[in-house]
């Protein structure tokens, strides 16, 4: 992908595809936009004064005969001093939002048209308050979400339009300073969600265990992180019982990679800790065949962590951080784990494994176990962890819980400005009840009741000596539908929340 940032007023740019954010109006052409209109002969005003009301989602094209750039793409974003506001989102942020959202509109419909390239814009006027510096960040956010495909799989085809692989940002010419500033985070950013999307995106058979711990090495190698990769043998002498209970049913081997980022001296870590289950079946408490093939994407959470990995090293802020990805697969097979066995974690806790299928959380307890030994300041772990958190929140907001209320509210402020909203769900002591054990410490599954919460609690029990927060991204890391900010397939959630809470974190 190619990206650029262009300063130019808009009525100069000579781009094949120019769309521009257009807040809802009256019927009226934006005062912003009359110089634009002016040279293209009033085409805009007039779709102003009739269907194109500047809504939410809605776009019209616009053809220029003899002028540049040949298409204006007009995308709404609504009314932004309506937009809601939940929780303590703040205005800007809400806008800004809506800004990575039209962005992306219209690299889907450069898609769609094949133009091989899209500019996107959005007068300053029109931005209700947001600066060159936010806008462009989301901007470049927004048009590489929308313009991203996985088709290295398919054979070459005539029939197929061009991928869209140059990425335009345009903003006026004193804005160009600032716009560069977030244009340098936005891109890093996109870089590291379009990894994490690919890896989501590959087949089982190809992205193994091992793929994940290869590209950990390749990040290793392009921006000089310390790389390191456990395999069975030394997982066993960790005493990693639990991941490698998940592991014993199937012939493809575990890794669990630690992958650490150093920007701040001696200063403590900031602990990132991605479920990387690489496919699952459920083991012998096997899922029902229907969509079995989405579990491809239990890998999200280690996806988002090596995407977050992208984008710091091509950010370099000031604060270390230290990835941790346990990964494997789940599979019913003669060895595989049954439910009543009971094993010993890393932490040497024992647990009663009562359901095979609720297997992340089990190979989560030893990566955060592990974590401990880096006397981290803030440990953070993402998961497709429960079918539950669907029920309660559908695939809007990720859910949040914690053992540190200051920490679960930073998190949710990330999410906020990252567009990759979470939630926070209560975790009171009746729900740990729920996981009570009647032949060891604690068992793997409290039952449907409060599922989410529950698992939430087990992973608490292995997180100690730290502050800790969990995510779980099982409604959000994917979508089975076609959105129109968002295709099918895989988001990459919550790569930008993570990078955003560093980035907060490092000043």
């Amino acid at each position: 992908m190619n990206y650029l940032l262009r300063s130019s007023t808009l009525e100069e740019s000579d781009l094949p595809l120019l769309a521009v954010g257009v807040t809802k109006h009256e019927k009226q052409l934006p005062p912003a936009l009359a110089a634009l209109d002016a040279r293209a002969g009033g085409v805009l005003a007039r779709a102003c004064a009739g269907d194109f009301t500047g809504g939410r989602d809605e776009t019209s094209l616009l053809y220029l005969p003899g002028a540049e750039p040949r298409r204006v793409l007009l995308v709404g974003v609504g009314k932004l001093e309506e937009l809601p506001l939940i929780g303590g989102l703040a205005r800007p942020v809400a806008v800004r939002n809506a800004i990575r959202r039209a962005a992306a509109i219209a690299a889907r419909r450069a898609r769609a048209l094949g133009t091989g390239a899209v500019a996107f814009a959005m007068p300053a006027e029109l931005r209700s308050g947001v600066g060159a510096q936010d806008f462009a960040q989301a901007a470049v956010e927004g048009l590489a979400q929308g313009a991203w495909q996985f088709d290295e799989l398919k054979s070459p085809s005539g029939e197929r339009k061009p991928p869209v692989t140059d990425l335009t940002v345009v903003v006026e010419p004193a804005e160009e300073s600032a716009a560069r500033r977030g244009f340098a985070v936005g891109r890093a950013v996109a870089e590291g969600q379009a990894l994490a999307r690919r890896l989501q995106a590959l087949p089982p058979n190809q992205c193994t265990p091992a793929l994940l711990a290869d590209t950990a090495r390749q990040l290793g190698a392009a921006h000089g992180f310390a790389v390191t990769v456990l395999e069975r043998e030394q997982m066993q002498q960790e005493g990693m019982g639990a991941l490698l209970a998940v592991a014993q049913g199937s012939v493809t081997e575990p890794r669990f990679i630690i992958i650490e980022y150093r920007g701040a001296g001696a200063a403590p870590p900031v602990a990132l800790v991605g479920k990387g289950i690489t496919f699952d079946t459920g083991g012998i408490s096997i899922k029902p065949a229907a969509q079995m093939e989405e579990m491809k994407y239990d890998m999200s959470g280690a996806a988002a962590v090596l995407g977050a990995f992208e984008a710091l090293g091509r950010l370099k802020p000031k604060i270390n951080v230290v990835g941790l990805i346990p990964s494997t697969d789940n599979m019913p097979s003669g060895s595989a784990v049954r439910p009543s066995d009971v094993v010993t974690s890393h932490s040497g806790k024992q647990i009663e494994i009562v359901n095979t299928d609720a297997e992340g959380r089990l190979i989560l307890a030893d990566a955060l176990s592990y974590a401990r030994r880096f006397k981290p300041a803030a440990v953070l772990d993402a998961a497709t962890l429960t079918g539950a958190v669907i029920i309660a929140l559908g695939h809007a907001a990720s859910a949040v819980m914690g053992t540190d209320e200051a920490l679960i509210e930073e998190v949710r402020r990330a999410g906020d400005r990252a567009g990759e909203r979470v939630w926070p769900l209560p975790m009171y002591d009746e729900f740990r009840e729920l996981n009570k054990s009647d032949i060891a410490d604690v068992k793997n599954s409290g039952g449907r009741p409060a599922g989410t919460i529950t698992a939430g609690w087990f992973l608490r029990e292995f997180a100690e000596g730290y502050p800790w927060v969990h995510i779980d991204v099982a409604g959000t890391a994917y979508s089975d539908v076609d959105a129109p900010p968002l295709p099918k397939g895989p988001a990459g959630v919550p790569t930008r929340l993570f990078v955003e809470f560093l980035l907060g974190r490092a000043g």
